[in-house]
């Protein structure tokens, strides 16, 4: 059995012992609460230096997005902190009181063993997600792989991150089982524009047509904010049967690719034939037996 617990109450000396505790509890709070805002800071402020020299403009979803880490870290930390104090607190007046804590240890002690091995996998999910937010691995709006699905990233949790893919479908992934993530959104993307023409077109001709085009997109007003560098014609990608296919990059800001490639596509595609250059022969289908 427990024995009975003695409170140990010496006037004035035992309130006096616990104002003091209780001081050095809200001091030690308020320094280890100053520390975090602190370090979240100096975390957030690495990402984005990371991020602008990677050549990623700081516009407002990106900032607002640096502003929801530092409050996600920064709101964990202080969570786990005063649920710390509290406890060490508690702990520290009962055992002044002179409050036998052996058995309520003990007691703390299987409890907290039966419910890690229950919980082992939030736990992971937990840990995966605090380290996901602090390294800035993906942000709301990224384009990212994490395997079991594409899309775009719509909320980063602790525990589940939510994504959207092409088709409208969202998933809920939770962090612990997230192994590998690809992430088209950090630093700069590429625009890959691969345009077919008839094999008895000259390759010379064709490419400065094109090279002309990719030029002139370049010097436009409207993707001179997307573009990091001007368009460049690579040159033959293939040649097939009736079909030589000329290939053009861009370099662009993350995710600004498929607007790239779509215009100059549609420019490439009416300069060729506004030369008269004709476009891949369609061969027939060898006879059935």
């Amino acid at each position: 059995m427990v024995p009975y617990a003695i409170v140990v109450w010496n006037w004035p000396e035992t309130p006096i012992i616990i104002l003091v505790i209780l001081l050095v509890a809200l001091v030690g709070r308020w320094l280890l609460v100053r520390m975090i805002r602190r370090a979240s800071n100096l975390a957030v402020e690495r990402a984005k230096r990371r991020r602008e020299e990677q050549g990623t403009q700081n516009e407002p979803l990106h900032l607002a997005r640096y502003a929801a880490r530092a409050a996600t870290m920064g709101s964990l930390l202080r969570s786990l902190t005063n649920a710390v104090i509290a406890v060490l607190t508690v702990l520290t007046i009962l055992a002044t009181l002179g409050i036998p804590l052996t058995p309520l240890l003990a007691s703390a002690g299987v409890g907290g063993v039966a419910l890690g091995f229950g919980a082992q996998s939030l736990v992971k999910d937990y840990l995966s997600g605090i380290f996901m937010i602090v390294e800035d691995q993906y942000g709301v709006g990224d384009l990212v792989d994490l395997g079991e699905a594409t899309g775009t990233v719509e909320d980063v949790g602790l525990r589940v991150t939510r994504l959207r893919d092409g088709s409208g479908q969202v998933w809920y992934i939770r962090n612990g089982e997230i192994v590998r993530v690809g992430n088209q959104s950090q630093g700069w993307s590429t625009a890959t524009i691969d345009i077919p023409v008839d094999t008895s077109e000259s390759s010379t001709r064709v490419i400065e047509i094109l090279g002309q085009v990719a030029a002139d997109v370049g010097a436009d007003a409207e993707w001179e904010k997307v573009l990091l560098e001007e368009p460049k014609v690579v040159g033959v990608q293939s040649v097939e049967a009736g079909r030589m296919t000329i290939r053009i990059v861009a370099k662009t800001q993350p995710n600004q690719q498929f607007g790239v490639q779509r215009a100059i596509l549609d420019r490439g595609s009416q300069a060729l034939k506004d030369a008269g250059v004709k476009g891949p022969r369609v061969l027939p289908s060898p006879p059935t037996l």
